[in-house]
């Protein structure tokens, strides 16, 4: 039982230092702009990186950290768990008077977390 715990955990975390991984990067590249994009270009745009970084992380890590039994509620539980951490850390920043990102906020987070996921539920070993 420990095992799956560990490796439920190894899971999350995957998700959620990609999305730190985005939001840094994202966060960087956005300084010069001003405008904020539409929700929807906001949404295809994390679901699109969410996939690509998913691909990726198999490239790195081939294996799924998650037994057969286990990979349908990890793909469901694992998205709003990390939703839920990028909006708490948004609502960190926001305290703090910093800008706010979209995957700040509960819903992007969650669909980056579940694109990527996804990738890694269907093509992980």
């Amino acid at each position: 039982m420990l095992e799956v715990l560990f490796e439920l955990f190894g899971e999350l975390l995957l998700n959620v230092f990609g999305e730190l991984f985005v939001e840094l990067g994202l966060r960087g590249l956005a300084q010069p702009f001003e405008r904020k994009p539409s929700i929807w270009w906001s949404a295809i745009s994390y679901a699109l990186l969410g996939l690509a970084l998913g691909g990726l992380s198999l490239l790195i890590w081939s294996d799924s950290l998650v037994p057969p039994a286990w990979r349908l509620p990890n793909l469901i539980v694992t998205p709003i768990v990390a939703g839920a951490l990028m909006h708490a850390l948004g609502r960190w920043r926001e305290g703090r008077g910093q800008a706010l990102l979209r995957i700040d906020r509960f819903g992007c987070g969650w669909l980056f977390a579940f694109a990527f996921g996804l990738v890694r539920y269907f093509f992980a070993v």
